[in-house]
């Protein structure tokens, strides 16, 4: 599969995420105003494909001329819970008063680290599920899609499914819907479809009775934010998730880059949580679903307590908060 997202000498380029699984569409970003529409409405996700989006944000900002730093903090500000978008974007915009080019090469570094890390991230985390866990070959369950989807390339959560899937050591996984944009069932589905990996796509909430019989040997996560003390922000849905686990001693290991911690936060308490728009409620597939006006609370993630977690693992192995 090519990179979620790249650049093409002249422009930024996207899978669209909103047209999978039905179509593969390329999108091709010119301006600041194209590649922040695109990273609201999803058209790009996963927080470390929105490090690269971040740093892509800057170069087309200094290819426009203007205001750099300020076309930088929109795009900055596009989604305020995945960390790694700011983090893209300060790190591109450290290299300004070398010029546009060495933004560029900035930029073009952080794509090229990304698949690097990703694969380092999960499979330090494959090791450890395999120590977790006694039954070979595992029965998995993801939430949400922290795959090649969700990064510039192989992925987080997903990609230790890629490394155990190598070694014959996937059974089958269990994919969480994830309402109400169902990433799970649209583009995890989709990338295990395409990896030849056996899955099955469930409702977000049979995740409880799905350990409760015993078919779930870890849950695997990403991340969008993970503070100083391991809490962790991902997609709304995983707190529940993390709750059921612990319940019924089921192991969960949350895999992400280590841009996605932010130690300047002391605890989860302190992220900030993106409420997305009341109609991703009140309407599925064009058709209204709930009364007219019906009030929504409508949040993208939620936060899990790090004594909840098993393991957060990034590219130098297991967190320590």
């Amino acid at each position: 599969m090519r990179r979620t997202i790249d650049w093409d000498g002249d422009a930024v380029t996207i899978i669209d995420q909103t047209a999978l699984p039905a179509e593969y569409r390329i999108l091709r970003l010119r301006t600041v105003d194209e590649l922040i529409d695109a990273i609201t409405r999803l058209a790009v996700r996963g927080a470390p494909a929105l490090g690269g989006a971040g740093a892509l944000g800057v170069v087309l900002a200094t290819r426009a001329g203007g205001d750099v730093r300020a076309s930088a903090d929109r795009v900055a500000q596009a989604r305020p819970t995945a960390v790694n978008l700011s983090w893209g974007v300060a790190r591109a915009l450290e290299k300004l008063d070398e010029g546009a080019e060495a933004v560029l090469a900035e930029a073009l570094s952080i794509l090229d680290e990304d698949e690097r890390l990703n694969r380092a991230a999960s499979g330090h985390a494959a090791e450890i599920v395999l120590g977790l866990c006694d039954r070979r070959p595992l029965r998995l369950l993801s939430h949400c899609n922290a795959g090649h989807l969700a990064t510039v390339a192989w992925g987080s959560a997903l990609g230790v499914v890629w490394h155990l899937h190598q070694r014959g050591l996937v059974e089958s996984v269990l994919v969480d819907e994830t309402r109400p944009l169902l990433q799970g069932s649209r583009l995890t589905a989709w990338e295990l479809a395409q990896a030849g990996v056996p899955y099955r796509v469930q409702p977000d909430g049979a995740a409880a009775a799905a350990m409760a019989r015993g078919v779930v040997d870890c849950v695997l996560v990403g991340a969008d934010r993970i503070a100083a003390n391991g809490d962790v922000a991902n997609k709304i849905g995983t707190y529940g998730l993390a709750i059921a686990a612990r319940h019924h001693h089921v192991p969960l290991v949350v895999v992400a880059p280590s841009s996605t911690i932010d130690k300047s936060l002391a605890s989860g308490a302190d992220i900030a949580i993106e409420e997305r728009a009341p109609e991703e409620l009140r309407s599925y597939a064009g058709v209204t679903i709930t009364p007219p006006g019906a009030d929504v609370f409508n949040p993208a993630f939620d936060v899990t307590p790090a004594q909840l977690i098993t393991a957060v693992v990034t590219e130098h192995g297991r967190f320590s908060p």
